[in-house]
């Protein structure tokens, strides 16, 4: 699939061109990449107290520092192209093509990447490498149901480098980070820079199709340049780790871009590697994010957890599931996960997905006022 640059607020447009972009509501999804600018200092220095800093030195520090990271990351990061059929206005079938990025995780080839990178239109996958190795036995493994995220395998690969993944629950505010990706789909790995501008963002991304419309919540705000293309490609720290898959840009603006935290996918990443096949962790609640304004709405005592609340018919403790066996009810208000406090860098959906199917979490809870906890076994999230 190709997507464009949307002209509206409202929308996601396709491309036929090179570049796949994932467009949002106000704040537009997109690939993540760019073409590096450069930050140039004076060469004159600042004096403070007696001490005179040289800029040209700071400036060649971080170069060097941003040179090394990218020589540790770049062999994980891979381009990928997409081919799918498509039915023309006068009911011809053609060939449209896209491209996006990947980050590899394992070493016999299986790669993350974004869900819109490959539809369920798209007819074949090629994989290119750095170092210019191209795969084309490739295959759809599975995606995630509620995020923009989804993993391809490159049949009969071995020794591939697998990028390390990071925290993302300890980025901050201010924070360099970098990107890499297919730039536009034709300048593989491009480098871009820029700092976290902003943490738990929520968007709404909608394609030209109105079924398509997709939230996607806390992501990580960014000012690092983004292309078409580089949806799916790593936003990595200064320690060469991924915190973030890029996604989005604002339609619009300029330096307002959206990554997926790393975390929010680390619990599918063990269980592809470990079975072969994408499970998402399950609790089985309904519930609602509590900020201090949800939690005067609902005249409850905390301003952070989750408010396990039924909505549209359907109750909040999914009978049969996880929460269900551990005793949870509805109107418990979750506050922690394995005694680490439910916040707005923690959100209770992104520290379950850290975890896999199998896995068994220490849940906090207030019911009536009252503080209690519960073990709960996390199962595999059901396909409907």
């Amino acid at each position: 699939m190709a997507v464009g640059m949307e002209k509206s607020s409202n929308q996601r447009e396709r491309r036929s061109k090179p570049g796949a972009i994932f467009l949002v509501t106000v704040i537009v999804c997109s690939l993540l990449g760019g073409m590096a600018g450069a930050w140039i200092m004076g060469q004159t220095g600042l004096l403070t107290g007696s001490r005179v800093i040289h800029s040209d030195k700071v400036v060649t520090q971080e170069g060097e520092a941003i040179s090394e990271v990218v020589d540790r990351v770049g062999p994980s990061v891979v381009s990928i192209i997409t081919a799918s059929n498509t039915q023309t206005f006068w009911g011809y079938s053609a060939l449209q093509q896209g491209a996006g990025t990947g980050i590899i995780i394992s070493a016999d080839g299986y790669i993350m990447t974004n869900k819109h990178v490959v539809p369920a239109a798209t007819s074949s996958v090629e994989i290119v490498t750095s170092d210019g190795t191209s795969y084309k036995d490739v295959k759809f493994v599975g995606s995630d149901p509620v995020n923009d995220v989804a993993f391809l395998k490159i049949d009969n690969a071995k020794d591939l480098q697998p990028a390390k993944l990071g925290d993302s629950s300890s980025v901050k505010v201010g924070q360099k980070v970098i990107a890499i990706g297919n730039a536009l789909g034709q300048f593989q790995n491009t480098v871009t820079t820029g700092i976290i501008s902003a943490l738990g963002r929520p968007i709404t991304a909608s394609g030209q199709a109105s079924d398509s419309a997709e939230t996607l919540e806390n992501l990580i705000q960014t000012d690092t340049a983004i292309n078409p293309g580089n949806s799916g490609g790593p936003l990595v720290n200064y320690a060469g780790e991924v915190v973030g898959i890029n996604t989005a840009v604002a339609s619009g603006a300029q330096g307002i871009g959206f990554a997926i935290p790393i975390n929010d996918a680390k619990g599918m990443v063990a269980s592809l590697v470990a079975t072969g096949k994408v499970q998402k962790p399950y609790v089985g609640v309904r519930y609602v994010s509590l900020n201090p304004t949800s939690s005067k709405q609902f005249g409850v005592s905390v301003q952070r957890g989750a408010y396990l609340l039924g909505s549209q018919g359907q109750p909040a403790i999914a009978e049969g599931g996880p929460a269900s066996k551990a005793g949870l009810r509805d109107k418990d208000i979750i506050t922690k996960v394995n005694d680490v406090a439910i916040d707005g860098q923690h959100p209770f959906a992104s520290m379950i997905a850290q975890h896999k199917p199998g896995d068994s979490v220490k849940l906090t809870y207030l019911r009536d006022g009252k503080e209690q906890t519960a073990t709960v076994k996390l199962e595999v999230m059901p396909s409907n």
